[in-house]
């Protein structure tokens, strides 16, 4: 379950999909300038909630450094790097010893909800980013 855990949290973190109008040339350029580019087509670093199919929330704070910290439904918190190898996966890599990184495919369905499928169990959960109104 922390397994999912995390990689439903990365998958959140990781679906970067550009914009329909924008060529392929456009989307790298636009990535090179600004970073990686999530599912919902602002940057990736932020802080998501993730719920998962059972109802389980994870709030998952993704830094600009490659750094992330999961704090799951329990209270516990998991912590590790984060990584985008393209723009619709997610990967995270837990700091625990032996940890292995766990990717998840990311997309925005037909419906405009944001799901994030882990690659290994095959679970989806629903990530949302989290807007920080005092900052707007």
């Amino acid at each position: 379950m922390k397994k999912f855990i995390a990689l439903a949290a990365v998958a959140a973190l990781a679906a970067c999909a550009q914009p329909e109008t924008a060529t392929e040339e456009e989307a790298t350029e636009e990535v090179a300038e600004t970073g990686p580019i999530a599912a919902d087509g602002l940057p990736t670093p932020a802080t998501y909630r993730v719920t998962l199919a059972n109802g389980d929330v994870i709030m998952e704070e993704v830094r600009e450094d490659g750094t992330y910290t999961a704090t799951m439904a329990d209270g516990s918190t998991e912590s590790g790097t984060w990584s985008q190898p393209s723009p619709d996966v997610y990967c995270t890599t837990s700091d625990e010893e032996g940890a292995e990184e766990d990717c998840n495919d990311e997309m925005i369905d037909e419906n405009g909800v944001w799901v994030s499928k882990d690659r290994e169990s095959g679970e989806t959960a629903t990530v949302e980013r989290v807007v920080d109104e005092a900052a707007e």
